[in-house]
């Protein structure tokens, strides 16, 4: 099912409702190193921070970051008891939906898994699939970042967030950054108590996969009721909803000299999936656009659906639009590389005109995680060097450092991104309770980190650095 979270929907009531765009003052906060209370331990820490582009004028950087299109590793399916399998058993399938369709049909047959924190475990099985044995696909020393896609994108598109903070944990392994977002035990019990309209909300999202979707790749109308609609009476449901059920697709992507393996559900393929991206379809649900104000919004929500489908390589984005009390109106199909040409053609070409810039978002992307990596590197416990001057110098010999130490990095809504190390009790704090090495599962920790894995490992790393390769732009999709 797909990734609706709350604030997702809150944004979604201000839309409905017309409100105003609220956001905290920009404070003028830029100095790196500087001391700061940890708000646990109450010791003072060093505290470096990177703030965002100037969304004054937004032009295009002096040098644009190459993004690589997404190449499937691996895909896996979640059951109805959440329990990951490596088949295509959840995958769905698209099929349009019946006009006028009701959103908040079956909202009492809801299952909903609770929130819970953001663990990386079943991307980790993955990645272990892919990079060891009969389906290696890959090198995991030539593996930058680890993370899921929700985290990618949030990074992605942080520059023009100018409401909701968030955090996200960080570790190093082997030269490997693996990023987790942070959830709070009070942020994890408040998404479990949203409001009943709140609620509601969301679900019309999950309904609008429903009816677009089926088990079968051909199914026999578009306008019947799937096998698994438990005898529904409604023309087009496509079964009662699951949130525990979900098919997610694992790829290799490069942004700039960066390789990345993503992880992240998709909601259906348009025709038999053959393992590749082409046919991924992304759906999403948006209020009806009544005037200039509600398409100014709704444009605004294009650079989110942008970067979750442009991340996974997904093609197709479907919108369906719906009323206030959840009646589907309309659908629009969007091709995912062509919404900020769209964007930029409406605005007619003028850059300021335009709600948001990609290659400004890509840009930023870059020189975030290549200071996070430089930071981690000179300040982890393992690291044999604490020069500054040193630390570019040892990432580009290949060595890989690995440390127990776990960092947290807050975005700060118009502001930037502050990166400070965790001490004991905040480490404690992640770890739960639970057989871990910070967020790191024991048993991934414990293979990575084998003497036989790191010796393969860095002859890889030695292998690739004497091949240098050739200079230019890296193949990639335009944007």
């Amino acid at each position: 099912m797909s990734k609706r979270g709350t604030s997702d929907v809150l944004n979604e009531t201000e839309f409905a409702e017309g409100g105003p765009s609220k956001s905290k003052p920009r404070l003028n906060y830029r100095t790196l190193d500087s001391p700061t209370a940890s708000p646990i331990s109450g010791i003072m820490k060093s505290v470096q921070f990177l703030p965002y582009p100037s969304l004054a004028f937004q032009t295009v950087p002096t040098k644009s970051i190459p993004f690589q299109q997404p190449m499937p590793l691996t895909s896996f399916s979640y059951d109805s008891q959440h329990t990951q399998e490596f088949s295509d058993s959840a995958l769905r399938y698209y099929r349009p939906p019946p006009p006028n369709a009701q959103l908040g049909y079956g909202y009492e047959h809801w299952i909903r898994r609770p929130e819970e924190r953001s663990r990386v475990d079943s991307l980790l099985k993955a990645v272990d699939r892919v990079t060891e044995g009969q389906h290696k696909k890959m090198n995991l020393a030539e593996v930058g970042v680890v993370a899921w896609r929700g985290v990618v994108t949030r990074l992605l598109t942080a520059p023009y967030e100018d409401r909701e903070g968030w955090e996200i944990n960080v570790m190093l392994i082997n030269g490997t950054l693996y990023l987790e977002e942070h959830r709070t035990e009070s942020q994890i019990m408040e998404k479990n108590n949203i409001k009943p309209q709140h609620r509601k909300m969301m679900y019309y999202g999950y309904a609008f996969e429903s009816y677009c979707t089926t088990e079968h790749s051909k199914p026999a109308a578009s306008n019947q009721s799937d096998g698994s609609s438990h005898n529904s009476d409604v023309s087009g449901w496509g079964g009662h909803v699951d949130t525990n059920i979900q098919w997610c697709s694992v790829v290799r992507t490069k942004l700039g000299d960066t390789k990345f393996i993503i992880g992240g559900e998709v909601d259906c393929s348009d025709g038999q999936y053959k393992g590749t991206t082409d046919t991924f379809v992304e759906l999403k649900t948006s209020m009806v656009i009544r005037g200039a104000a509600d398409e100014e919004k709704f444009e605004r929500k294009l650079l989110k659906f942008y970067f979750q489908s442009f991340l996974l390589g997904v093609p197709k984005i479907i919108v369906g639009f719906r009323t206030p009390s959840g009646q589907l109106t309309t659908t629009q199909s969007f091709q995912t590389m062509q919404i900020p040409r769209m964007l930029r053609e409406k605005s007619g070409h003028k850059t300021n005109a335009t709600p948001w810039n990609p290659s400004l978002c890509l840009a930023w992307c870059h020189q975030f995680l290549t200071y996070l990596k430089q930071t981690v590197v000179r300040d982890s416990d393992d690291d044999p060097s604490h020069q500054k001057d040193s630390v570019k110098e040892e990432v580009n010999r290949g060595h890989s450092p690995t440390s127990t130490t776990v960092w947290r990095v807050s975005f700060v809504p118009r502001e930037g991104a502050r990166v400070v190390k965790l001490d004991k009790s905040e480490v404690e704090e992640v770890v739960n309770g639970e057989d871990r090495v910070g967020f790191i599962p024991r048993w991934y920790w414990d293979k990575v980190n084998s003497a036989t894995h790191i010796s393969h490992q860095n002859s890889v790393r030695s292998s690739s650095a004497a091949v240098q390769p050739a200079q230019g732009a890296v193949g990639g999709w335009r944007i």
